[in-house]
């Protein structure tokens, strides 16, 4: 059954972006939290569903709840990597339209960088893998790229082209944790970390915190911002680990794209905006190609000439993305905030004229949870 319109996000907010020493990743996330709900002239009294996941809990919500003193008649802690936050969407959504609740939070936040640079992470060792000793994530991606450049002809200056897109965009939004210029030059002669990727093909390292509030449709125009309605989103995972991906130049992206549209019922052409889980500069050439923005093989060059930057053709990852604006372990949910941001209209010089339909996609571990959902004004209903 369509999910189109039936809910929509009525707060949300950011805290901690960039360092926030001397705060824990919950505490984080109860900023957040607390200036979502007072985004959507709640109390926090008022949320009655919670829906979390984090590389430091092992069951996110209860400690959620227990921190913000919640009584929630409906949670949901799906951890499927940085996507969850997609999918959580789709659940709360579900969950509202079958009135087993109201409001409902969806949150995350870490202290991933002032904590040391590192996620105590819950995931359990890939045995196959471990004798090799992988240095994961980025050797997964790594060998993604390669794959790309075998078999396609993708070049390191075309990767070089979503780092300096992804700045670009960065140098236009305050809250951005790098910005300044940036030349090609300096970034194909960035520290090599893993062949083909070097230190500018990877995400940046921050603390962060996100957190949307989202209610049902009919309720949506009580609130005080202006509503951000959810119109569909699709969900496909074929591996745990990176070794035993099928193809490596090709995502899951292709089934949750698809599953996305058909129930949001628009085309990639009606899009305004794209927002890609950039961890890794080629995750924005897959997903372009998966979600079929170009074909298989010719996203490099589609990413050329300032394609995906500002002043191109495709607003892509507007905020900066994971690579120069935010990226605490976890960066789904940011995609989805700055879809808020844009819909709404508040993105500032950054803004997309006219903004009334976002594609958010998320990616969960190595290449393997592939979350797609699209976001809407009112207009786009």
């Amino acid at each position: 059954m369509s999910m189109r319109g039936k809910s929509a996000i009525v707060g949300m907010a950011t805290a901690g972006i960039g360092e926030a020493p001397g705060y824990s990743a919950m505490e984080l996330l109860g900023q957040a939290a607390v200036a979502a709900v007072a985004d959507a002239g709640l109390k926090l009294q008022d949320v009655d569903a919670v829906f979390a996941a984090t590389s430091s809990h092992a069951f996110p919500t209860m400690s959620v709840v227990e921190y913000l003193g919640l009584k929630p008649k409906f949670f949901d802690g799906t951890n499927v990597g940085g996507s969850s936050f997609e999918l959580h969407l789709l659940q709360a959504t579900m969950a509202l339209d079958a009135g087993l609740c109201d409001v409902a939070l969806v949150c995350y936040g870490s202290n991933q960088r002032t904590a040391g640079g590192r996620l105590v992470s819950m995931s359990e060792p890939q045995w196959h893998e471990t004798p090799y000793n992988p240095r994961h994530p980025i050797t997964a991606y790594g060998l993604a790229a390669s794959r790309h450049m075998h078999q396609y002809g993708t070049t390191r200056e075309q990767l070089a082209d979503v780092a300096l897109a992804a700045r670009g965009w960065a140098n236009l939004n305050p809250e951005a944790f790098a910005r300044g210029p940036l030349t090609k030059d300096e970034l194909l002669s960035s520290r090599m970390i893993s062949d083909p990727l070097t230190k500018a093909d990877c995400c940046l390292v921050t603390d962060g915190a996100a957190a949307v509030i989202l209610t049902r449709a009919d309720r949506a125009k009580d609130h005080h911002a202006k509503p951000v309605y959810f119109m569909g989103a699709g969900a496909a995972n074929y591996h745990r680990s990176i070794v035993a991906m099928p193809d490596l130049t090709t995502t899951a992206a292709v089934d949750s794209g698809p599953r996305a549209f058909e129930m949001a019922g628009v085309q990639r052409s009606d899009l305004d905006l794209v927002m890609l889980y950039d961890a890794f500069t080629i995750n924005t050439i897959l997903f372009l190609e998966d979600l079929g923005f170009c074909p298989k093989g010719e996203g490099g060059r589609f990413v050329e000439d300032g394609r995906i930057a500002p002043g191109g053709e495709l607003a892509v990852n507007t905020n900066g993305g994971g690579l120069s604006c935010v990226h605490p372990g976890m960066y789904g949910l940011f995609l989805i905030a700055e879809a808020v941001e844009q819909i709404r209209g508040t993105a500032g010089e950054r803004q997309v004229d006219d903004c009334n339909l976002a594609l958010c996609h998320g990616n969960g571990g190595t290449l393997s949870s592939q979350c797609t959902a699209i976001l809407g004004s009112e207009a786009a209903l």
